[in-house]
């Protein structure tokens, strides 16, 4: 009995460890490629002199990019593998950081957000793939709770970024190219950790890893249309809300201390709550909970007179459900879908993130 009680605390360890050197995907491909931009937009706007459009343009190409490589991730994976897809991915969204430290033309930004898009997108459907299969057997709390020590990344990259970039800012003229270039240097270093958890999961077997049936997309639609529009809403806000609260007359500390809370809350809600929540509820009462949290945490920065309390609360219950909405998403594809179908079924719906 105690040897089996041991057997069994190893392999949670270790099952536990692996899906942390995942989480470095999410880190990269969200916490750094997409949400730090945030906090990079307002001094890029106006240093380079850009309108309001030409910096909306920015996120269009990196939504447009984000859409493709969410479209095409099972592809990918079929090509090459799904560790591959993983780890090339994840090294392109590394370079695409540091080479948007080296430019100010529009263009090439352009180009680059597009490719920072693209790839992120790949990792992040991928890496989703992979941290389902590191318990593949094992019940759906325990694979639940796995998928969230993997989500809990996202906060873990905005905490990261929160506490990064500002410093970077300080640095003088500029300083929007520093910050640039330590993302992505903290992007290559994180792929050490990546690599040791994608060769601990298996590949995908069976003969339709890339594919779903009829049968299986109506079963995913409704959940599909609610994950479109969930990020949709959750994206836009957190790729302006940093330029919503320097509008507001907030300091640059605070702002830097609203996506630390931020990433703070999401790490604690997905560690404790979502992950073992989303494997007990059934499939469509998650969605509607998590987005009716969202929802509630957008309000403050929106109704309540503008200042720190109401950022700070908007932080703690925004960053509590943001991520929750790819962990469900996660957890149902596994549910409902074979392993081999697990690629096909979460790129479905990370395209409406971009």
């Amino acid at each position: 009995m105690t040897a089996i009680s041991a057997e069994r605390r190893t392999s949670l360890v270790r099952q536990t460890l692996v899906a942390l050197g995942l989480a470095a995907g999410p880190v990269v491909a969200l916490g750094f490629t997409r949400f730090a931009y945030a906090l990079l937009l307002p001094p890029m706007h106006r240093e380079l002199h850009w309108s309001y459009a030409q910096a909306g343009g920015m996120n269009t190409a990196n939504a447009l990019g984000y859409l493709l490589g969410a479209a095409s991730a099972a592809f990918w994976a079929r090509k090459g593998g799904g560790r591959a897809a993983f780890l090339w991915s994840l090294a392109v969204s590394g370079a695409a950081l540091l080479a948007t430290a080296a430019t100010a033309e529009l263009a090439a930004l352009l180009v680059l957000r597009f490719a920072g898009g693209f790839s992120t997108a790949v990792a992040f459907v991928v890496g989703s793939a992979l941290a389902s299969r590191v318990a593949v057997g094992a019940p759906l709390r325990r694979s639940a709770s796995l998928v969230a020590v993997y989500m809990a990344g996202v906060g873990i990259g905005v905490i990261i970024s929160g506490l990064v970039v500002p410093a970077a800012l300080s640095s003088g003229d500029a300083g929007w190219r520093t910050g640039w270039l330590l993302m992505g240097v903290l992007a290559v270093i994180a792929l050490v950790s990546a690599w040791l958890g994608a060769r601990a999961v298996p590949e995908a077997n069976g003969p339709h890893a890339a594919t779903l049936s009829a049968a299986q997309i109506r079963h995913l639609g409704p959940t599909f249309v609610w994950y479109v529009l969930f990020g949709a809403g959750y994206v836009s806000y957190m790729t302006f809300v940093i330029a919503l609260l320097r509008s507001h007359g907030l300091g640059a500390s605070t702002a830097a201390l609203f996506f630390v809370v931020l990433g703070a809350a999401s790490i604690v809600a997905t560690l404790t709550v979502w992950g073992h929540l989303c494997g007990l509820l059934r499939a469509g009462h998650a969605p509607a909970l998590v987005a009716a949290l969202v929802f509630l945490g957008v309000l403050p920065v929106l109704l309540m007179p503008p200042g720190p309390g109401a950022a700070l609360l908007s932080a703690v219950v925004f960053g509590a459900g943001f991520m929750a909405g790819p962990t469900a998403a996660t957890v149902i594809a596994r549910r409902m879908l074979p392993a081999s179908g697990w690629t096909a079924g979460i790129r479905r719906w990370p395209a409406g993130r971009g």
